[in-house]
């Protein structure tokens, strides 16, 4: 089933809770997020910021509280919000004894989408695209798994410290991708330690 961009996707969360363990990390939090617009979230290190990206992954589960995908609870559509995301997280994802072509086809295998060589070439990891992953510099996998993002159309973006061992260019390049997925009216919400220079960018910080 293609996922369409649309200027009425919306992505929405009222009154979520995370526990880690007996701590209380965050208790109702809303946040919404259209069509568009990039949401980076912010705060220190333990404040939940990775849990909570999880969470609006459909990955974990709240302590409490509902989130909404074009204002229907998620898990009564898994597989269809599945479809309508891509989830890149701190961890690459990628499996160290395969290459990078071979980890992009077990993604396209699974989730549909096509284009691999397009991708990697994109991302310029090309010419390393058929070393196996533990062969490749932190910056070379960090690209090869952000080239998940061009497999298939996908309107909302999660993405955990997308800049993380990128060097300047890499960032250049990111940051490029990610203004042309909100022109075409994507969405974004991501973490990272540095402001992602778009006029949609809206805030969210936590352990506040």
């Amino acid at each position: 089933m293609a996922i369409r961009y649309d200027s009425h996707n919306t992505l929405r969360a009222e009154k979520l809770a995370c526990l880690r363990g007996d701590l209380l990390l965050f208790d109702e939090l809303n946040l919404q997020v259209g069509a568009g617009e990039l949401l980076q979230i912010e705060g220190p290190n333990g404040s939940g910021k990775t849990s909570l990206l999880r969470m609006l992954a459909g990955l974990s589960l709240p302590e409490d509280g509902e989130i909404y995908w074009n204002d229907v609870p998620i898990r009564r559509q898994r597989a269809e919000y599945a479809l309508a995301l891509h989830y890149v997280g701190h961890q690459t994802g990628l499996k160290s004894g395969l290459t990078g072509t071979e980890n992009l086809r077990f993604v396209v295998d699974f989730m549909g989408g096509g284009g691999i060589g397009v991708a990697l070439e994109t991302m310029g990891v090309a010419a390393h695209a058929e070393q196996p992953a533990y062969t490749l510099s932190a910056g070379q996998q960090r690209r090869t798994a952000l080239a998940r993002l061009l497999l298939r159309p996908a309107p909302l973006w999660i993405l955990d410290e997308p800049f993380t061992a990128l060097d300047h260019t890499g960032v250049e390049l990111m940051t490029e991708l990610i203004k042309r997925h909100l022109d075409r009216g994507g969405m974004v919400v991501m973490t990272s330690h540095q402001p992602v220079e778009v006029p949609q960018r809206r805030r969210l910080k936590l352990g506040t």
